[in-house]
């Protein structure tokens, strides 16, 4: 087990965010429908998460990358692989996301979302955002030769993810939709 760095950089990813750090950092988000890809180097200790919304923005883009996109998000990736002079095939790779948050609605997951149907159809073959972003993951990760080393991918709810860049360990919690989370009033026990 790796130990805990002295000074340790807590970011946390709001939805189209991305960060890419050393052995001093630890990167938490919260996720619905939207995906994070964790890229870790275990000989460098160097890696990164994204937070991406929507597998594509669906025309030509102006101006600089967004990471709310999935394609774009891969971008930021590869431009910190190519800056540190390492390639895809060194890193581990953890997926984590895509719940289905409104289940009630009639919104649950398809048979035609499946990896297969992803690396063959990169925009998707759901018209569900949840089941499309889990199949662009797939499809971006194996496209720029990533290898999946962990995931938990799908299904309802949403999840609070943390990652630790000196370790490469990820933390994750599941919380399926419609859960009830107790609150305590102040004063109560």
């Amino acid at each position: 087990m790796h130990k805990k760095p002295d000074h340790v950089i807590e970011i946390f990813l709001q939805p189209g965010d991305f960060y890419f750090g050393d052995k001093d950092t630890r990167i938490r988000t919260v996720l619905g429908s939207c995906v994070s890809i964790i890229a870790w180097h275990p000989q460098k200790l160097i890696g990164g998460m994204c937070h991406y919304m929507l597998p594509t923005r669906g025309q030509k883009r102006h101006g600089e990358l967004d990471g709310k996109y999935a394609d774009e998000a891969m971008e930021l990736f590869m431009r910190e692989l190519h800056a540190n002079r390492t390639k895809p095939s060194e890193y581990q790779v953890k997926l984590f996301g895509a719940g289905n948050m409104f289940p009630q609605a009639g919104h649950a997951d398809c048979s035609r979302c499946t990896p297969e149907i992803a690396y063959s159809k990169p925009e998707g073959a759901c018209p569900k955002v949840h089941c499309r972003n889990r199949q662009v993951a797939y499809h971006l990760v194996q496209k720029h030769g990533f290898t999946i080393h962990a995931e938990h991918l799908g299904g309802q709810g949403h999840r609070q993810l943390l990652f630790d860049v000196w370790s490469g360990y990820a933390w994750m919690k599941h919380v399926p939709a419609g859960s009830v989370i107790p609150i305590v009033e102040a004063g109560q026990r």
